[in-house]
């Protein structure tokens, strides 16, 4: 079975930075793209960041020039560095492939506010 564990979420000022990590299990994600995903409270989840397999990258508009998305295929790992964090990018963080194939883990919550 699939898995998804996010961590690396918490409370941050404006401004501030945070590194979230997903690992996957039960499967090898290396020829997968992957994606990390947001729900902000009384919102719809949205993606926020893909990486393909061979690393190249889109971002949404909203965190372009402000987040890096980033894997390490020998760890089944996927990363999101966000920086100049803004209130509107509180919201439960999620990855998963970048068409959502697999069932969502628990996700990172995260905060940002003064």
């Amino acid at each position: 079975q699939v898995q998804f564990v996010e961590s690396g979420g918490g409370l941050v000022q404006p401004g501030g930075s945070l590194r979230l990590s997903c690992v996957g299990s039960g499967g090898i994600f290396s020829n997968y793209a992957m994606g990390w995903y947001r729900q902000a409270p009384g919102k719809e989840r949205e993606p926020v960041a893909i990486v393909t397999s061979s690393g190249r990258t889109n971002y949404s508009n909203s965190v372009k020039g402000r987040f890096t998305i980033s894997r390490d295929n020998a760890k089944n790992t996927v990363y999101l560095q966000m920086n100049s964090l803004k209130a509107m990018d509180t919201a439960v963080y999620y990855c998963n492939t970048a068409d959502s194939r697999f069932y969502w883990g628990q996700g990172t919550q995260v905060t940002v506010s003064s």
